[in-house]
């Protein structure tokens, strides 16, 4: 069990974590979702013993992490900004990660460097944006980390890369299980991936529910704006249109087959809401609520 205790991150006045208590079960990929400035890397680089929180504390089984050298052997963080020497080639920062890493795989790693088409020989710093970060994911799949983190790692990859690297981490994870954290904002891309989702805003958390429960919350409504205003009634409206006489909603509840059908019967249309819609809705509400 990974516990957060009033976690709170701050840079001079800047509250960046604000008294964050999270409760993450070990053995599950969560999404770790917030818009720019939201959080993201200031609470996983706490949880990854990078940063000491400002207040409160972080247990890993009920130890302290931060410092710990236990904790921290058995912790992965892959940043967007590699933590590696630029001038070292390929091959030298994979050795490392060789010594570094117990559970570290060569095997895999060298299959990895093929999946990615990344040159062992070159430095570094001779590679393309898109090759940083898939050096960065070879790190952090190969090393088979307890608690593996990875924020926003995928920057720089284009679509066959990114496509290839959530087949790895889902097959890989299958095959070894582990925590995995996922920071991004391409959500929909990432979505399938997760068991747990965590959305940050504004350095608290919104919401922190299995991601099956988020797939069937919320639902859009579209037809005549009389028909969907009585179907809406005193329910929760997340955001709406309006084109001439037709209303559309989103709504932050879960539909049973009979309001489905009732609505249906009274010339409404309905759709699901997927993450990323949800994540929208959420975020933007909540900012337009702080005004």
């Amino acid at each position: 069990m990974i516990e957060l205790r009033g976690v709170t991150v701050r840079y001079g006045s800047t509250v960046a974590v604000d008294n964050v208590d999270l409760e993450l079960p070990t053995g599950k990929i969560y999404g770790l979702l917030g818009r720019n400035g939201s959080g993201k890397t200031s609470l996983l680089s706490a949880l990854a013993s990078y940063r000491r929180p400002t207040s409160g504390t972080i247990l890993v089984d009920g130890v302290e992490a931060f410092e710990n050298p236990q904790v921290m052997h058995r912790t992965a963080f892959v940043r967007d900004t590699l933590d590696v020497n630029d001038s070292d080639r390929v091959s030298r920062v994979l050795r490392f990660a060789g010594w570094l890493r117990s559970g570290w795989d060569e095997a895999y790693a060298e299959k990895l460097l093929d999946l990615f088409q990344l040159p062992s020989r070159k430095t570094v710093s001779s590679l393309s944006r898109g090759q940083k970060s898939a050096l960065g994911v070879v790190l952090g799949l190969a090393a088979r980390a307890p608690l593996t983190i990875l924020d926003e790692s995928y920057l720089g990859m284009d679509a066959v890369a990114r496509t290839n690297f959530y087949r790895e981490l889902l097959a890989d994870y299958l095959a070894y299980p582990r925590t995995i954290l996922l920071s991004t904002h391409l959500i929909d891309e990432a979505a399938d991936l997760f068991e747990r989702v965590i959305i940050l805003d504004r350095g608290r958390v919104l919401m922190h529910e299995e991601a099956e429960a988020l797939r069937g919350r919320g639902v859009t409504v579209t037809g005549p704006s009389a028909a969907v205003d009585a179907f809406v009634g005193d329910r929760l409206v997340l955001g709406e249109q309006r084109l001439g006489g037709v209303r559309a909603v989103t709504l932050d509840t879960r539909l049973s087959p009979s309001e489905q059908s009732g609505g249906e019967a009274a010339g409404l249309t309905f759709g699901p809401l997927s993450i990323q819609d949800l994540f929208v809705h959420l975020t933007s509400s909540s900012q337009e609520a702080s005004r």
